[in-house]
């Protein structure tokens, strides 16, 4: 049996105009709750329980599938505002006025949605390795072989640590460390992510990455609530300068960058990660 008390959450289910949406919820009830929002092509079966115990020691957390992917019923959608309105549909669908935000990449771009579209929902956003929107002057591109690797019909465990994780000793096996944690739960058998919901989030990431950078600063500039933004620095993915870059925009924002983490920082790094995050909501 799994030591982590993430293994063993229920999974629930609620209503909505658009979807039936699956999730789980662990930790103490009572305060704001954080909620959750998942990378490209993973379902809440793909959280790390480590992260999710931890997070939960002091936190009233919820994960979900969105519309169209996993567990959850509904058309998969193919843009962020698209994400960011089922999200929101989510949340109001579970009775819930105002809540925490937790985005790991693509999903923090939908948060970053989330907040800008309805700020009264929002009390607080974490962007983690997210892209702000845009092409970040100065950021370098994915390399051919990332994009040949994220895009790929079936990705491999070997191709999930090269893409979040660095390419050192102590980067694959935090790499290999987190998919034996997440393994209790893919062992199960759950739905996984269709190729039409798959091709959906690539097309998002897309037509994202097409805003004018003028747009998302002045974008940024709106948003009011605290903003924490954290990078590894050796993320291969999103560069590590798109989060330096977003908080000079943002009018109360807090960085933290791992000098020998990537993509996965948060996982790789989870005791000290979740720290900062129960720090930056207490504050």
């Amino acid at each position: 049996m799994s030591a982590f008390r993430a293994d063993t959450a229920e999974n629930l289910a609620v209503d909505a105009p658009s979807a039936r949406f699956a999730y789980r919820r662990i930790g103490p009830r009572g305060g704001v709750p954080l909620v959750l929002l998942n990378r490209v092509r993973a379902t809440i079966d793909w959280w790390d329980p480590q992260f999710l115990d931890l997070l939960a020691a002091e936190h009233d957390v919820i994960v979900f599938d969105t519309i169209g992917v996993g567990y959850t019923t509904g058309q998969p959608r193919d843009s962020v505002e698209g994400f960011a309105d089922g999200v929101i549909e989510f949340i109001e669908a579970l009775g819930l006025t105002q809540v925490d935000l937790l985005g790991w990449t693509l999903g923090g771009t939908v948060a970053q949605h989330v907040t800008l579209s309805r700020p009264d929902l929002v009390r607080k956003l974490v962007m983690a390795a997210a892209s702000p929107g845009g092409q970040v002057p100065g950021a370098p591109a994915p390399s051919d072989r990332i994009r040949a690797t994220m895009t790929k019909p079936e990705v491999t465990p070997d191709d999930l640590v090269y893409l979040f994780f660095p390419e050192t000793d102590t980067g694959r096996a935090a790499g290999h460390a987190h998919l034996a944690r997440v393994s209790t739960r893919l062992a199960a058998g759950g739905p996984g992510v269709s190729e039409a919901a798959g091709t959906g989030q690539l097309t998002a990431i897309g037509r994202n990455a097409s805003v004018p950078f003028d747009q998302v600063q002045a974008s940024l500039r709106t948003i009011t609530q605290p903003v924490l933004y954290a990078t590894g620095m050796q993320d291969a993915m999103i560069s590590a300068l798109a989060a330096y870059t977003a908080v000079q925009h943002l009018t109360d924002a807090t960085l933290v960058g791992y000098s020998d983490a990537g993509h996965a920082f948060l996982f790789q790094h989870a005791e000290d990660f979740t720290a900062q995050v129960t720090t930056f909501l207490a504050r």
